[in-house]
């Protein structure tokens, strides 16, 4: 989707707060081990995936001839899904670094879909990060958001909480979306099928960078993303009768505390609403004259 042009705003403010906020419902499983290999399966040239010596750290390349991603051997029905990325730096104008749930191996017509998007720049601009949600095939539930850091100088924190109640995306354990479950019949959250989690690199300079008119610069590739420290701590499906079939009280996740900001993820979440959002499709009347229904939803509750 084409939005309009957003101007290279800076905002230079640190919240010690926001760095600081944790609570309960945030907490994750002990980051895993394991290597790549152990968690994960590539979907690239060997030549654009590169590892540290002890497989702990993973760099994805995009150039002109391919791009690279990955996606997790099991799949998962809610959770918390968590990674730490540091993404490309300099002149990254049409580069999309994606990191996202999804049900399905490949952009498939009933798929659902969690998504992190983060869209590169011309140098000097700021990173933003576009969040969506899919149900079967649908998604143009599209939020945009830009950083109180450069992503670029150091591993950030990038999560997502999914469980029957909501869907929470986090930046550095800040909520910065809070997307909720009306609990109507034929409603818009996805909840019912198990998802992988991904992460790919690709050129997108038809849309990516103020709507596809700044195109990527190929001279200064190979671009990269890098990533450490997957967490998760989620219900494995296991077929032909998945145990997390149904929901129970039995996880974190699916206790009242997870359902619920705290008080400290409220003041947050109202700090980024007020500085930080870019785009949001709930405010979009001329795109949705009649607005989705869990629009009317408060995140507050």
């Amino acid at each position: 989707m084409e939005m309009n042009r957003v101007s290279p705003i800076r905002i230079l403010v640190f919240i010690a707060a926001l760095l600081a906020a944790s609570s309960s419902s945030s907490s994750s499983a002990d980051d895993s081990e394991g290597t790549f290999a152990d968690m994960f399966e590539m979907s690239c040239p060997d030549d654009h995936f590169k590892t540290s010596e002890d497989g702990q750290i993973w760099h994805l390349s995009l150039d002109k001839d391919a791009g690279c991603g990955f996606q997790t051997k099991e799949r998962y029905r809610f959770g918390w899904f968590s990674m730490k990325l540091k993404l490309v730096g300099g002149d990254s104008a049409g580069v999309v670094t994606a990191y996202y749930m999804c049900t399905e191996n490949g952009a498939g017509p009933e798929r659902d879909e969690l998504d992190f998007e983060f869209l590169g720049n011309r140098s000097g601009q700021p990173y933003l990060i576009q969040t969506n949600v899919y149900k079967n095939g649908t998604g143009n539930r599209e939020m945009r958001h830009m950083l109180w850091f450069d992503p670029t100088k150091d591993f950030h924190t990038y999560s997502i909480l999914w469980n029957s109640h909501r869907i929470v995306f986090y930046v550095d354990r800040v909520p910065i979306r809070v997307y909720m479950n009306s609990d109507k019949p034929n409603n818009f959250f996805p909840n019912e099928k198990p998802m992988y989690l991904f992460s790919s690199i690709w050129n997108a300079d038809d849309w990516a960078t103020r709507g596809g008119l700044e195109k990527t610069n190929w001279t200064k590739a190979p671009f990269v993303s890098s990533y450490k420290d997957f967490s998760v701590d989620a219900c494995e499906w296991e077929d032909p009768y998945p145990k997390c079939v149904s929901t129970t009280t039995e996880n974190w996740w699916d206790q009242y505390e997870a359902w619920h900001q705290s008080e400290s993820q409220k003041m947050d979440y109202a700090w980024v609403q007020r500085n930080l959002v870019i785009y949001d499709y709930c405010k979009d009347t001329e795109r949705f004259p009649t607005l989705p229904w869990e629009c009317s939803l408060s995140p507050w509750d």
